[in-house]
């Protein structure tokens, strides 16, 4: 299976829609996104805030979006805020890690950044393995920081530095900046 990152495209605007209508999905977006303008208005939203890529694989029809990786955040201390999300037909395939793993790489050489950070809820083993395939290592617990529909959430931390050792089980990708095309891990 091949695993492309692209930039967003106005066309996108249905699987965007489609993807927050997961139920785990639904809190991920800044604003709700139930109709077609917010997910358009969610695409664009990227725009001068950070690097947002659609997350692509080949098809029987063709290219098909099934996720979102990005890179947000950006400060003065070289640092960069990481999110990913997967539709959940996609899930449980190693396209988050390996896109997660290629945004890292990304980051690192051509935005220069030097520490790239993301946060998991705790009971969310499948996004913590998604971080720890990426080569991003836990940090610690940081207890009610999430409030999600009345609800407190402890997340976990992990981050990744420009000067960690590359992820063996990622291939190599073949670069085309600012995208990158690469295998998903089996």
């Amino acid at each position: 299976m091949h695993v492309r990152l692209r930039e967003w495209r106005a066309d996108d605007a249905p699987v965007v829609l489609r993807a927050f209508r997961a139920p785990d999905l639904r809190t991920q977006a800044s604003w709700p996104v139930v109709t077609l303008k917010d997910a358009s208005g969610w695409i664009t939203a990227w725009q001068g805030v950070g690097h947002a890529f659609a997350v692509t694989i080949d098809g029987p029809e063709g290219e098909r979006v099934v996720g979102n990786v990005a890179v947000s955040r950006l400060h003065e201390h070289d640092n960069g805020w990481v999110s990913y999300w997967v539709v959940p037909e996609a899930r449980g395939r190693g396209i988050a890690a390996a896109a997660t793993g290629e945004l890292a790489r990304w980051a690192f050489d051509e935005l220069g950044l030097y520490r790239l950070e993301l946060e998991h809820r705790v009971d969310n083993p499948a996004s913590c393995r998604v971080a720890t395939k990426a080569g991003f290592r836990p940090e610690g617990i940081e207890r009610g920081t999430l409030h999600h529909e009345g609800v407190r959430h402890d997340v976990e931390r992990h981050a990744r530095l420009a000067t960690d050792p590359p992820i063996a089980h990622l291939p190599g990708s073949l670069i085309d900046p600012p995208l990158a095309v690469f295998r998903a891990a089996p």
